[in-house]
């Protein structure tokens, strides 16, 4: 089918046209000067043969939206909307770059910029969900960069809220980034299915092409639907992904929807221990806090970030890394101090002299120094959690198939409340059931410990279990 030409621009008193930057099946978006303040912006203007009342009012609902979101660094910025001379309705936006949407199917973007992307876009919509909005439409192209190279989320036309969601229809919706039941009809749209679609998005810019599209012709649109009812993710095949992250976006976009992560801010702290992992600068969380958070925290990126932890391992000495959140209590009180301002550096710091040599007057300030740095850290979780977050006491462990399954009992956990599998070789997993595979890859030895993670802190850890892969026994 040809493509349509674009509709004529309509004039808009205060605005010169500059030229067309795109088309679609509602819409078509102009680049326009505007005359004061002199700025160039994109104008989103209807097509006068789809405008009706219902069309009308889906235009004035994502005007409103867009609105009140765009204050978000990572939502699009919206000037302001009116009806033209010839009676379509327009929206004047900032103007924005679409060189991700263009590029990434030709040079798929770095696993670092693909997660600074995921957590900036998710953190986006995290916030349209806790305003009670559902975007219905994630995907590549309706991730803009602006100038300044920072990724902004746009297009909520078809967005609706999450109380209304289930008895709306959508006017469109774009199959590849489109969960299972949202193509099935089981569902228009819920929180569940915006988890899938970031999952699907995340993964199209690492593999530069959706997830179920496959090399040659048969990429039609009933091809994608029945591969993705089927729900089998291809692998990547790129070598310089962690098998962590892809294991995250395989949960995103698991088959069932009470599989996935059970929100986007779940995702996102996920996202954030992968950087953690890797050893990525981290990218900051933007959601909106509460109060008591702000006055707590003296650092505004502490409460938004999820650092990286290195411990001593009991066994050989052998270091890693495991993922916790920011603010948390040291975990351990060997490391040494580098003068970074980690919780490790204070405790070196405090009982440095500048000549090297230690007094008992010196020693005795440090201590209340750290007894008061404790009591904080206690008074913190207890008010951040406001109950203590439960021990996992009995993991077993059993070699199935050739494959180690640990298990362990439901300790008591809370709606929203994770378990964290830590191996000894230092990869670890989240998760919300009690059993966990383990293949070994040739190591005769695997051992594991579980821990709860309860609104980003994590709990104490288990005792360490080990399985004897050879069939000698645990």
């Amino acid at each position: 089918m040809a493509r349509r030409l674009p509709s004529t621009p309509p004039n808009l008193p205060g605005f010169s046209y500059l030229r067309v930057l795109g088309s679609g099946g509602f819409a078509d978006v102009f680049l326009y000067q505007q005359n004061m303040p002199r700025r160039q912006v994109a104008v989103k203007v209807l097509l006068a043969e789809v405008v009706t009342d219902h069309v009308r009012q889906l235009f004035r609902a994502e005007a409103n939206l867009m609105a009140q979101l765009s204050s978000h660094p990572s939502i699009l910025t919206v000037f302001q909307a009116s009806v033209s001379a010839d009676g379509r309705p327009y929206l004047v936006m900032e103007y924005c770059s679409s060189t991700l949407s263009q590029t990434y199917r030709v040079e798929p973007l770095s696993v670092p910029e693909t997660l600074r992307v995921g957590i900036k876009i998710a953190s986006a919509v995290e916030t349209a969900h806790q305003a009670g909005v559902l975007h219905r439409d994630l995907k590549p192209s309706n991730i803009l960069v602006t100038a300044y190279g920072h990724p902004v989320l746009s297009d909520f036309g078809i967005a609706a809220t999450l109380g209304e969601a289930e008895k709306s229809d959508a006017i469109g919706l774009s199959i590849p980034w489109s969960a299972p039941e949202v193509l099935l009809n089981e569902s228009a749209g819920s929180v569940a299915s915006e988890v899938w679609s970031l999952g699907a998005t995340l993964y199209s810019l690492l593999a530069g092409h959706s997830p179920f599209e496959l090399p040659g012709p048969d990429n039609g649109s009933a091809q994608i639907i029945a591969r993705i009812q089927k729900a089998r993710i291809p692998a990547l095949t790129r070598t310089d992904v962690p098998a962590r992250l892809e294991r995250i976006l395989a949960t995103a976009m698991s088959r069932r929807p009470d599989q996935r992560q059970r929100s986007v801010l779940e995702l996102i702290r996920e996202l954030q221990s992968v950087e953690a992992e890797l050893g990525l600068a981290q990218t900051p969380l933007e959601v909106a806090m509460d109060g008591w958070a702000t006055h707590t925290l003296t650092d505004q990126d502490d409460k938004t970030r999820i650092t990286a932890i290195t411990s001593i391992d009991a066994y050989g000495g052998r270091r890693r890394r495991k993922s916790a959140p920011a603010g948390g209590p040291p975990r351990s009180a060997t490391r040494s101090g580098t003068g970074t301002g980690t919780p490790g550096d204070t405790v070196t710091s405090l009982t440095r002299t500048r000549n090297r040599a230690l007094t008992l007057g010196a020693l005795l300030a440090a201590a209340a120094l750290i007894l008061g740095l404790a009591a904080t850290t206690v008074a913190f979780l207890v008010r951040g959690t406001g109950t203590v977050i439960p021990v996992v006491s009995d993991v077993s462990g059993t070699l199935r198939n050739g494959t180690v399954v640990f298990s362990w009992a439901d300790p008591g956990v809370s709606e929203g409340d994770n378990f964290v599998v830590a191996l000894r070789t230092g990869e670890s997993s989240i998760q919300r059931g009690t059993e966990f595979e383990v293949d070994p890859q040739g190591e005769v030895r695997v051992c594991a410990t579980v821990s709860v993670s309860r609104d980003g802190q994590a709990g104490a850890p288990s005792g360490e279990k080990c399985v004897d892969t050879t069939g000698g026994g645990p």
